[in-house]
């Protein structure tokens, strides 16, 4: 059984549901001939490395305890560069103005033979070929299903289970912070104000919810896929953005009296007249667009296969833990 050393470099809620799932998946991993090892964890405080293995629950109680993973003052960068390990999991938080530090720690991971597998969207919205072509360089995987739909499997839907179709286009709810406001709004008639309050609480909106309400968050995520997907040669300034901000409850009732609901919906369609936008639109009642609460959904229109839709949760620890965990057992069994 060959053994598979990784970091996982920013332990926030997405690195820490890495290290739960690779607690709670342990049996399963080595029945499937897979044996990771965590050889190094790190925050923005440094870094816990341990060349035989990180005790995963001490380290995931001492962050909960400290506020750090960090057993030394080594930065993320220094354990890219130094520590030797096969593979990097980077789960910085997403930054959207110029994709740091996560862009960086990826070409470098790249550049040291490293596969890479992460969840952050600001690297591949803004430097998307950039990065594939430096990991094509250096023989290295690199894998990005968490940056798109959490736990629900767009992209490896597309290149695996659809192989041999060509996908005509792709539209979906692709935040699930849009998709519960407008959900709550449309059954309770409640003002945008009130329910953004609610979500906050919840813990579906950030304190600054800019990136998911005026679909900047959507927009990222249509980037990757117009370009993992379409092959096309986009970043985020080239989608065409409409937030939910100026939706109101009369125009929801509106909606609802003609057998409608108001959706954020993300679109991207190849060809002479491609379109990739994301804005909110009217969808029947019906439609398999039409998922409520904090769910995302996408529709895949295929030349063989016809339409094709898949639902899942959108964020979550656990559930982008659940993509991270897929692409890594992907990149073990090919890495073979």
């Amino acid at each position: 059984m060959k053994t598979i050393r990784l970091s996982i470099i920013g332990f926030g809620a997405v690195g820490q549901g890495v290290a739960n799932a690779l607690l709670h998946k342990q049996d399963y991993l080595e029945s499937s001939g897979i044996n990771l090892k965590v050889v190094a964890i790190s925050d923005s405080h440094g870094a816990c490395i341990e060349l035989d293995g990180v005790d995963l629950e001490a380290a995931l109680e001492r962050k909960k305890e400290s506020g750090s993973v960090a057993t030394s003052d080594v930065m993320s960068l220094k354990v890219i560069r130094d520590v030797d390990h096969e593979l990097v999991v980077e789960a910085t938080p997403t930054n959207i103005d110029d994709g740091e530090p996560g862009l960086t720690y990826m070409l470098e991971a790249f550049r040291h033979g490293r596969h890479v597998v992460t969840s952050n969207k600001g690297p591949l919205a803004l430097k998307y070929n950039q990065l594939c072509d430096e990991a094509k360089n250096n023989a290295v995987h690199f894998r990005y299903e968490a940056t798109v739909g959490g736990a629900m499997p767009i992209l490896n839907l597309a290149h695996d289970a659809l192989a041999g179709n060509r996908i005509i286009g792709i539209e979906g709810i692709l935040n699930g912070t849009c998709n519960y406001i407008l959900s709550r709004m449309t059954e309770e008639g409640l003002s945008y104000q009130h329910v953004l309050g609610e979500a906050q609480e919840l813990g579906y909106a950030e304190t600054n919810p800019v990136y998911d309400v005026e679909g900047i968050d959507a927009a990222c995520k249509l980037v990757i896929l117009a370009n993992s997907i379409f092959g096309m040669d986009v970043t985020y300034d080239d989608v065409e953005v409409t937030g939910i901000t100026r939706i109101t409850p009369e125009a929801l009732t509106l909606a609802g009296d003609v057998g409608m609901v108001i959706k954020l919906i993300g679109e991207v369609k190849d060809g002479e007249n491609g379109v990739i936008k994301v804005s909110p639109k009217l969808v029947p009642e019906q439609h398999p667009l039409a998922v409520g609460g904090t769910l995302n959904v996408a529709l895949l229109k295929t030349d063989m296969a016809g339409p094709v839709c898949v639902t899942g949760k959108g964020a979550g620890s656990m559930e982008t833990a659940s993509a991270i965990l897929s692409d890594i057992i992907a990149i073990c069994r090919n890495s073979h």
